[in-house]
């Protein structure tokens, strides 16, 4: 019988696809990239904001289908939505035969059989000892799904932030560490199987190694241990926090040749009264000061941030607040989120919750802002020399290859389209004189 594993969400839910992809491996499981093919389905979910409930739960209808017009027999859910909502899921589809939470992916093998043998169950404590964060010598295997020069490092589980608009504490749990033994082990291994950029991936990866014995912040020293890995190309971090953005840390970015001058460091917003609302650590004041920096110390460093618009108690002076400071600081890249209010947060329940057609209102508005800065931005790249990483070809007839250099991240970022590329493969990395920048793209040509 041959398996499908449907992914939806962030990286970090990708790597807990990619694992149990692993383990069925191992296992000896035939699997598929085909739904109509597979006699089970497993479809692993996120459950953070509203877009993407009902984004998992069409999906997993779509799936159910297959059981009408394919091979499917079994259907599993994992992930967030289903450690979220397991009893109302299991009630209200029955075309489910088992439900496993974020803690118990690793035990996917025994999931699979119980469900082959004609139970149907909820699964969200562990049945065994958690190997992944306790041991220093182990990690799971994985079967990558993205490309095979690109993988993503997940560090740690879990988050300790508690943002009063969050669920993902609720839903993973509190902030795991994983021990760097195990992190750098897979490293080499992720290395030696041919890939070349590293994403190193955490709720918080900047609170990497608090809770590790010695109790003190690692994620410049896992940087260095990374940074002597032969055969890595790039190491770029994302899910950076400001509180915790240490000097050391700066060092690390500035000094490390394979550590991309890239920093994603989510914001949310600038107004000191929706900041301390949010709980977030920090204020306006001190962001903007960290801002500076790193733009002193670490050259040609790019900055990728994030936004909400429309959280609770968001008056007209607050959004005026934000757009002056986006205008100030100038972020190469910024997402904008409309709010979304989620049950079982502290956020949700807060008065002078804010009508969804000016959310929408200011959600355009602020990308309209960021759109033009990102423009200009990237018209100031033209005449500047890249490494690209290649990643592709169109398919238009053009001939244009297209890839991605330090400044774009995969999936969030935009592209570089290559002229006159001559002979090269998704994988390699070749120099580029940037010929034109756009909002989100550029063309360069090769040198």
């Amino acid at each position: 019988m041959k398996i499908g594993v449907v992914s939806l969400g962030c990286p970090k839910n990708l790597v807990d696809s990619e694992t149990m992809l692993g383990l069925l491996h191992e296992d000896k499981f035939e699997l598929t990239n085909n739904p109509e093919e597979a006699g089970l389905i497993i479809v692993n979910t996120c459950g953070f904001i509203e877009s993407a409930k009902e984004e998992s739960i069409n999906t997993i209808l779509q799936m159910a289908e297959y059981k009408k017009t394919g091979c499917c027999k079994y259907l599993i859910v994992t992930g967030c939505l289903g450690q979220r909502y397991a009893e109302e899921l299991f009630a209200d589809m029955p075309e489910v035969n088992a439900i496993a939470g974020v803690e118990v992916y690793d035990e996917i093998g025994s999931i699979i059989k119980r469900v082959m043998n004609g139970e149907r169950f909820i699964m969200l404590e562990r049945s065994k000892p958690d190997v992944i964060y306790t041991s220093k010598d182990t990690f799971l295997p994985r079967v990558l799904t993205t490309a095979p020069y690109t993988a993503y490092l997940k560090i740690a589980e879990g988050c300790d932030n508690c943002c009063s608009y969050c669920a993902i504490p609720k839903i993973r749990g509190p902030y795991r560490s994983k021990p760097m033994e195990q992190v750098l082990k897979e490293a080499h291994a992720l290395a030696a199987g041919g890939v070349k950029e590293l994403i190193v991936v955490a709720q918080d990866t900047t609170r990497y190694g608090e809770d590790l014995p010695g109790g003190r912040l690692l994620l410049a020293d896992l940087l260095k241990e990374l940074n002597k890995i032969a055969g890595l190309k790039w190491i770029r971090v994302m899910y950076c926090y400001p509180n915790n953005f240490t000097d050391e840390l700066i060092e690390a970015f500035a000094t490390l040749d394979k550590v991309c001058k890239y920093v994603d460091l989510p914001l949310q917003h600038a107004s000191n009264t929706l900041l301390a609302s949010m709980n977030r650590y920090d204020t306006k004041e001190e962001v903007a000061a960290l801002l500076a920096k790193l733009r002193e110390r670490i050259p040609g460093i790019v900055i990728r941030t994030t936004f909400i618009v429309g959280f609770p108690g968001e008056t007209d002076a607050d959004f005026e607040e934000l757009k002056e400071f986006v205008e100030q600081q100038r972020f190469e890249n910024a997402g904008v989120f409309a709010y979304s209010q989620e049950e079982g947060t502290v956020a949700g329940t807060m008065p002078n919750q804010i009508d969804d057609d000016v959310k929408q209102e200011r959600y355009h508005e602020l990308m309209a802002l960021q759109a033009h800065i990102s423009e200009e931005l990237h018209q100031e790249t033209e005449g500047m020399e890249l490494e690209v990483l290649v990643e592709g070809i169109e398919e238009d007839g053009s001939g244009l290859y297209y890839g991605r250099s330090y400044r774009e991240a995969p999936d969030i970022d935009g592209l570089v389209f290559i002229e006159n590329a001559g002979d090269v493969q998704p994988g390699d990395f070749i120099k580029v004189n940037i010929l034109q920048g756009f909002t989100y793209e550029s063309v360069g040509e090769r040198i």
